[in-house]
């Protein structure tokens, strides 16, 4: 029933209050803001009490902190957090509490009495506000929301805890460090770092842990928790939301100093630690620090040898999980991580990484002394190991000949040129590397690719190096420079075999002549005159050639192709070295001497007849006749006798006599 005023209210109220004393009953009184419910009350105390609620009063303050209670029953049990005071005792275990409630809630640990039951699920519950809590699981009902930042909650408690995020309160430290946390429960697990105490075990394998979290689900295979975009589970609901994020993509701690986002807090803390240079794992071996302690683990396996991951496919063991799921992508032929610039698809998102920095140019890496910077931290500490590229020194020398090298990556590469060692093995021809980077560069071979791309003339390479050297052609830079002639040179290589004109060296000789080259190339080229093989073939005319230089120039005879222009006279040639020689009629230049009698020459075939006639020598003999010449044009000339060929005719103007010579 509903009331028009207060006085109206009030009269009613006395009239019963009266009534009920005049017929000695036992009164009750009415809430009159909730009168039409008809709650009613034994004592007159308890009514104002509930009013309390609808008026918002607070009438009992507390004399240390100053905060306000509704009555003074609650005030009381306030006040016993300021003495410390505990009167209500557990006969089982001695524990002592400030709240009888508390008391009786303890007790039901001790009879195991969990009286109630969740009517969805059938979940039973010591306490009333556990299943309270509870229930929100299936309402989905997030009462509490942060006044920051709109964020809902289940329970008062895990505001408080959140807000504290947005604060930066800490309230609780530690006695021993001084850290300081969010939560009590937080506090308790950090204390135990110093006690060491681990007092949840493992009825299975003994295995003791700090938190009963942590003791679940290893050996059951539980995993209760399903993310609802992908179907993974997990064991952890904490893991859930964080695998939660790669869907959603929220990054919701940022570094103070830098700004990333990051996905959990661990991983900001690990990243905090590259401004701040922490480094807290210490390896009790060697001394090295780690900022993480995985790190620290996965490091300490050096020392011990242990490698605990091993391959159901062909058994090889490994260190880490991660180098495991890796090798295994060998066997399956997994590439998860594909390019969006060029779809190349790779094994691991760190080789993904590295690629794309072929296609942005970026090199984050930089040397500190000289400046040089790398795409990969490892080109980086390969450059700078402890300086030796600045200060030159090799502190590894091959056991077998005494070479000296910066790394010992770099000594085990060569010390496979002494073994014959090649572990790297192409899965299509079955080719055998001795270096990894090798066999990439040969699998290009097979897939035809060319990811390396030149800016200036759109030119694709298959290797990175090939394509540095082929930009010198548009730079011009010519940087490797011989000591002896001053000589300059686009490649290291190519300085090589010129010094060895400098110094004679041939170190490659043929096994069927003895004939010594400079290059494996030229000893290959001339094995060819003894197998006969010419494998460079001609699509138009079907000659073939042993090199494909060779191959090229004739080509140039179908084509008319004449590349080089002398810049003298503008005569064009199909070959470099054509051009070369012509250019020695403007210059006068005559670089070939002869050591017997001084006679100088443009080419160095001319220089060779030139001595074969000084010699006597005529190694060039007619098949027909036996006659010998010293040089090849005189033998072809020759030769016309015997086949009659006249390939010259008369072409004068005015003339018609066809006559051929």
């Amino acid at each position: 029933r509903s009331w028009i005023n207060k006085k109206l209210l009030n009269d009613v109220r006395h009239f019963y209050f009266h009534e009920c004393l005049i017929f000695g009953f036992l009164y009750f009184e009415f809430c009159a803001l909730q009168f039409h419910q008809m709650l009613s009350f034994s004592q007159l105390s308890h009514l104002k009490a509930h009013e309390r609620i609808h008026t918002g009063e607070k009438p009992y303050s507390c004399s240390d902190c100053g905060k306000c209670f509704k009555t003074s029953n609650v005030l009381k049990v306030h006040q016993r957090t300021h003495t410390g005071e505990k009167p209500f005792f557990c006969p089982d275990c001695g524990t002592s509490f400030s709240q009888i409630s508390h008391l009786k809630a303890h007790e039901r640990i001790h009879t195991g009495e969990k009286p109630y039951v969740c009517s969805d699920c059938g979940a039973s519950f010591s306490h009333l506000g556990t299943l309270k809590t509870h229930q929100r699981i299936h309402t989905g009902e997030k009462p509490y929301s942060c006044s920051d930042c709109g964020k809902c909650f289940t329970t008062s408690t895990d505001l408080k805890v959140h807000q504290r995020t947005h604060t930066g309160e800490k309230p609780y430290s530690c006695s021993d460090c001084g850290k300081c946390f969010i939560t009590s429960t937080d506090l308790k697990f950090h204390q135990k770092t110093h006690t060491g105490e681990k007092p949840y075990s493992c009825s299975d394998c003994g295995k003791c842990f700090k938190t009963s979290n942590k003791l679940k689900r290893t050996h059951t295979g539980e995993k209760p928790f399903f993310c609802s975009d992908c179907g993974v589970s997990f064991s952890q609901l904490g893991t859930l939301k964080t695998h939660q994020r790669i869907h959603t993509g929220a990054k919701p701690y940022s570094c103070s100093d830098c700004g990333k986002c990051l996905r959990t807090s661990n991983v900001l803390k690990v990243h905090q630690r590259t401004h701040t240079g922490q480094k807290p794992y210490v390896c009790s071996d060697c001394g090295a620090s780690f900022s993480q302690l995985g790190s620290l683990k996965t490091h300490q396996r050096i020392h011990t040898g242990a490698k605990p991951y091993s391959c159901s496919d062909c058994g090889k063991h490994f260190k880490t999980s991660n180098e495991l799921k890796v090798h295994q992508r060998t066997h399956t032929g997994a590439n998860p991580y594909s390019c969006s610039d060029c779809g190349k698809h790779f094994k691991t998102s760190n080789e993904l990484k590295v690629h794309q920095r072929t296609h942005t140019g970026e090199k984050p890496y930089s040397c500190s002394d000289c400046g040089a910077s790398f795409s990969q931290l490892g080109s980086l500490k390969t450059h700078q190991p402890h300086e030796r590229i600045h200060t030159g020194e090799k502190p590894y020398s091959c056991s077998d000949c005494g070479k000296c090298f910066k790394t010992s990556n770099v000594l085990k590469v060569h010390q496979r040129t002494h073994t014959g060692e090649k572990p790297f093995f192409c899965p299509d021809c079955g080719t055998s590397f001795s270096q990894i980077s090798h066999l990439k560069a040969h699998e290009r071979i097979h897939t035809g690719e060319k990811p390396y791309v030149c800016s200036d003339c759109g030119a694709s390479f298959s290797h990175l190096g090939t394509l540095k050297t082929h930009q010198r052609i548009h730079t011009g830079e010519k940087p490797y420079s011989c000591s002896d002639c001053g000589k300059c040179f686009t490649t290291s290589t190519d300085l090589k075999v010129h010094q060895r004109t400098h110094t004679g060296e041939k170190p490659y000789s043929c096994s069927d002549c003895g004939k010594c080259f400079k290059t494996s190339k030229e000893l290959k080229v001339h094995q060819r005159t003894h197998t006969g093989e010419k494998p460079y073939s001609c699509s138009d005319c079907g000659k073939c050639f042993k090199t494909s230089n060779k191959l090229k120039v004739h080509q140039r005879t179908h084509t008319g192709e004449k590349p080089y222009v002398c810049s003298d006279c503008g005569t064009s040639f199909s070959q470099l070295s054509n051009l070369r020689s012509h250019e020695r009629i403007h210059t006068g230049e005559k670089p070939y001497s002869c050591s017997d009698c001084g006679k100088c020459f443009k080419t160095s075939t001319k220089l060779k007849v030139h001595q074969r006639m000084r010699a006597g020598e005529k190694s060039y003999s007619c098949s027909d006749c036996g006659v010998s010449f010293s040089r090849l044009d005189t033998l072809k000339t020759h030769q016309h006798i015997h086949t009659g060929e006249k390939p010259y005719s008369c072409s004068v103007e005015g003339w018609a006599c066809n006559s051929n010579f």
